[in-house]
């Protein structure tokens, strides 16, 4: 055969070939680097197995940790959902957005409150440049999937796309038809972790051909709980370990949440997206203490000691992030947000006051992080779940009025009320259970005189005026 009619039939086989092949095998363009924003609701330090749990079931995360640095210090920027998303989207602390809690800020018997809590802001300003936004104006495909909680609609800060996102800080139900006016029903009885993981591989596979920003806040395992009937009812014949296992749907949601996570990265492998995807992978805040223990650390959601704020945290980059390591080093979800931009080669807005710090020469080369004080402000009243059951400084508040701060291993915690103070040495106790400022004023005072400077800058506001209907006798019924 003529060496020019062999080269026609070559082309020709080429081109079928290019018509008939699975658009699934058929590799992306190469360009800017893709990012993957996953935030469960709830999820605590340890109910992960890679962080410890022998209990839940997560070995999608599990083999997910073994390709990424794992962060053992991660902390949420508040101890409960709404103004730890604030800060997540923002980049900033609560004291410049003004979302505290989930509203109201007087929560709790009046009659136990002896201050008047700061009120608080129930939306993420318009005004405030979300790190959605960057994106999306440097050419990114943007789409929030799940929990919003920070106003009506993603689409006004930021994002492309909206599915479920509303001001709702919880699902009505996990089961289709869900009563939720932006997502659509699915067939009876579809299970929302599920579908929110499809539409997450949908958005992929639409997307595959530009840099996409995909924002993944499932609602799981927030309240109600409600797990899939077939894997409650294997964990109901599980026995407890660690304090964990105390709730069957606790634990099948979590379980259906980590096989959504194996659906998404079997998507990305067989587009040959891994390689130029980042996945950040982390919750709100703590997990709920009543329901799982996050031993050895202290209390759960809504407290500020360390098992309400500190959560599981990964970054994972093929090719770029070394896997397989874990990283000591304090680190707050502040910190997402110019770590992106940083890892993108993306200028930072010129206005834009950022809380966090660039983490991208510690994810890919190692270098150390300098020392800095982590806050966290709460000028608040947020009640407590049940009676000795929340591992709080009382049975009556998960959080009273204060501020909180982290250095190196020193953690201090102040409270309004009372002005008093607790020193903590988390190298030597981790738990929170031996208050060190009688003992070391020195190291109090100086904690307390950078807390106090770092409030000023920030002009974080402190409760100081009474409570009128304030009763310091009054115990409410059934406590002592």
């Amino acid at each position: 055969m003529h060496r020019s009619t062999t080269g026609l039939l070559l082309l020709f086989c080429l081109l079928i070939f290019s018509q008939c092949a699975d658009p699934a095998e058929t590799p992306a363009t190469s360009g800017p680097p893709n990012i993957i924003l996953v935030v469960v609701d709830d999820l605590g330090w340890r109910d992960v197995g890679f962080m410890g749990s022998t209990y839940y079931e997560t070995p999608h995360l599990d083999s997910l940790s073994q390709r990424s640095l794992v962060f053992t210090n991660g902390y949420a920027g508040a101890a409960n959902c709404a103004p730890s998303r604030a800060c997540l989207l923002s980049g900033q602390n609560t004291p410049r957005h003004g979302i505290y809690t989930v509203s109201p800020s007087d929560r709790g018997n009046k009659k136990t409150r002896k201050l008047i809590p700061t009120p608080n802001t129930k939306t993420l300003a318009d005004s405030v440049l979300t790190l959605a936004e960057v994106l999306q104006s440097n050419g990114y495909a943007t789409c929030s999937i799940g929990k919003w909680h920070v106003g009506d609609d993603p689409t006004t800060q930021g994002f492309d796309i909206n599915v479920g996102g509303t001001h709702a800080g919880h699902p009505k139900t996990y089961f289709s038809p869900y009563q939720n006016p932006n997502l659509k029903d699915g067939p009876e009885g579809e299970y929302l972790t599920e579908r929110l993981s499809s539409e997450a591989v949908h958005f992929i596979r639409n997307h595959r051909e530009e840099p996409f920003f995909l924002y993944l806040p499932y609602f799981t395992i927030h309240t109600p709980l409600q797990g899939k009937p077939g894997l409650v009812d294997k964990y109901e014949g599980k026995k407890m370990s660690g304090g964990q296992g105390r709730n069957p749907h606790y634990a099948a949601m979590i379980e259906t949440m980590d096989s959504g996570i194996g659906f998404i990265m079997r998507t990305l492998k067989s587009l040959q997206l891994e390689e130029n995807t980042i996945i950040i992978f982390t919750s709100d805040n703590g997990g709920i203490s009543y329901l799982s223990r996050q031993s050895p650390l202290r209390a759960g959601k809504g407290s500020y000691y360390e098992g309400g704020i500190r959560v599981p945290f990964m970054v994972t980059w093929p090719g770029r992030v070394e896997g397989g390591r874990k990283s000591d080093a304090p680190v707050t979800l502040m910190d997402v947000y110019p770590t992106v931009l940083d890892l993108l080669d993306l200028e930072k807005p010129a206005d834009k006051l950022l809380d966090g710090i660039s983490l991208k020469d510690h994810i890919l080369e190692g270098d150390a992080i300098a020392e800095r004080p982590l806050y966290w402000h709460f000028p608040i009243y947020l009640q407590a779940y049940r009676k000795g059951e929340d591992q709080s400084r009382d049975s009556l508040f998960r959080t009273r009025p204060g501020t909180v701060m982290r250095l190196g291993n020193w953690k201090l915690h102040e409270y309004f009320e009372d002005g008093a103070l607790e020193l903590y040495n988390l190298e030597d106790d981790l738990g929170e259970t031996n208050d060190l400022s009688a003992t070391n004023p020195e190291k109090a005072a100086e904690l307390h005189q950078m807390m106090q400077t770092w409030r000023e800058s920030t002009q974080a506001p402190v409760p100081t005026e009474l409570n009128p209907d304030y009763d310091a006798d009054f115990r409410p019924q059934g406590r002592r």
